[in-house]
């Protein structure tokens, strides 16, 4: 029993040795500068070089990448994309000038009525203020650049007004919604062939 107790004290060294000698140094990586960033000012956890790194799921559930990257200003390129998209012809011809929620709808050489095949964009526009109470919308008449500045002004301010009629008659207050014409002024599409002329017989809709 004496000799179990004098040997107890050994045994427990000898065995923290070998647990020590398992163990692998941690290697610590140098320190790199980034950038000449102010004394005082955090990095935002949720930012890693130029990176968005963290994504709240629905009740706080989950945490994922989004990596949106940034550009040298520090702008969204998903964001920097986007208002390139805006100035393709495919995206002026979807969009027109309207605003992203909002779709353009387009008339006949010289007419102000809203054709059939348009319903379903006015539709859309009424239901987006319907479901969007708070939403004012600017809806804005443009002609092609035949016949005179003066007719084509009207010709648009009328446009603009029987897109208005028609939210009115869908049930959205009169108070949110306003009109003006530019006529010929603002061509989406500078051009003179009649696919041209088409596109820039056009209200659209955007919202304040």
């Amino acid at each position: 029993m004496k000799v179990f107790s004098r040997l107890l004290p050994v045994l427990v060294l000898i065995s923290t040795i070998i647990l020590l000698s398992g163990c692998s140094p941690k290697t610590v990586p140098p320190y790199t500068a980034i950038g000449n960033m102010p004394e005082g000012t955090a990095l935002d956890p949720g930012f890693r070089e130029g990176r968005i790194t963290e994504d709240f799921g629905p009740m706080g559930e989950g945490f994922g990448p989004v990596q949106e990257g940034l550009d040298a200003t520090g702008q969204h390129m998903g964001d920097l994309a986007f208002a390139a998209d805006q100035q393709s012809d495919a995206y002026k011809r979807q969009h027109g000038r309207s605003s992203v929620e909002m779709l353009p709808i387009y008339f006949d050489f010289d007419q102000s009525a809203i054709r059939r095949d348009q319903l379903p964009a006015m539709e859309h526009n009424a239901a987006y203020l319907r479901d969007n109470p708070a939403a004012h919308v600017r809806i804005e008449g443009n002609t092609d650049e035949r016949g005179t500045n003066e007719y084509n002004l009207a010709l648009g301010e009328r446009r603009a007004m029987i897109a208005r009629t028609y939210f009115l008659q869908y049930g959205i207050e009169e108070h949110r919604i306003r009109t003006v014409s530019y006529g010929e002024e603002r061509p989406l599409f500078t051009g003179q062939t009649e696919e041209d002329y088409a596109f820039n017989r056009r209200a659209d809709f955007v919202l304040e």
